[in-house]
């Protein structure tokens, strides 16, 4: 089934200029998702297309007007849902949440401009609010295109090699190994020689490895989220040290 993603934007050429593109722009023209875009201003009621004010209370910037964004979705009877605002206050999008959407048949994502959305919108139209991390972004375009890409390239066919997406980083809950290609040698530095092995039992054992021992050194939280080191993981990071011999 096609998943179909809505985004409900001010900026609608931005979002399709990049959907048009490499993986999601292949993914598309296979039929794997659909993109439907819809700009909020369509629904401002006055002659200047308006769809933000000042603040109730004072302070600085514009607060993006409720009205707009609910008729926007009220009028729109196929509107996929849920209906999923991106907000820096929403619960962190994760590898685990793109798996989640991924699931579904669709979507729809609110992408936000100036100091935010009028609370009002939230409360009444939006089933779900996601946060791409701590950092602030001028406008929710490029927090909605980050949630497409991470949620289509899960989807069955979206890469043309479905184990591309679940040998990868945080597909297990793990950093990614590292990566060598051609030349063996850059520069003094030379392919670890258990990819030239030919042993491929031996490789895999490898990758795990060093995808665990990357995972502890960078992102200790991940390890604690999978709840700690299991014995086979402990073997695996000995079998490392031991392959890697004495500094």
């Amino acid at each position: 089934m096609t998943l179909r993603i809505d985004v409900l934007t001010l900026f609608p050429e931005a979002v399709a200029s990049y959907a048009s593109t490499s993986v999601l722009g292949r993914a598309r023209d296979r039929g794997i998702w659909e993109l439907h875009l819809h700009d909020f201003r369509d629904a401002s009621t006055d002659v200047h297309r308006s769809v933000d004010d000042t603040p109730f209370g004072g302070g600085a910037g514009m607060v993006l007007r409720a009205e707009p964004i609910i008729a926007t979705i009220e009028s729109t009877p196929d509107l996929a849902r849920p209906v999923i605002a991106l907000t820096p206050s929403g619960r962190v999008f994760t590898h685990q949440v793109a798996h989640e959407l991924s699931a579904l048949e669709g979507f729809t994502l609110l992408s936000g401009r100036y100091e935010g959305f009028d609370q009002r919108a939230l409360d009444l139209v939006v089933d779900d609010e996601l946060s791409l991390g701590d950092f602030v972004l001028a406008g929710g375009e490029l927090a909605a295109l980050c949630v497409i890409e991470a949620v289509v390239r899960l989807r069955p066919g979206a890469l043309g090699n479905d184990e591309s997406s679940r040998d990868e980083s945080f597909g297990d809950g793990l950093l990614e190994y590292p990566h060598y290609t051609k030349p063996a040698e850059v520069r003094g530095r030379r392919v670890p020689e258990v990819l030239l092995s030919g042993d491929h039992a031996k490789i895999e054992r490898w990758r795990r490895a060093q995808a665990l021992a990357r995972t502890i050194e960078r992102r200790s939280d991940l390890i604690e989220a999978r709840g700690g080191l299991s014995a086979e993981d402990r073997a695996l990071l000995a079998e490392l040290e031991a392959m890697n011999g004495p500094e």
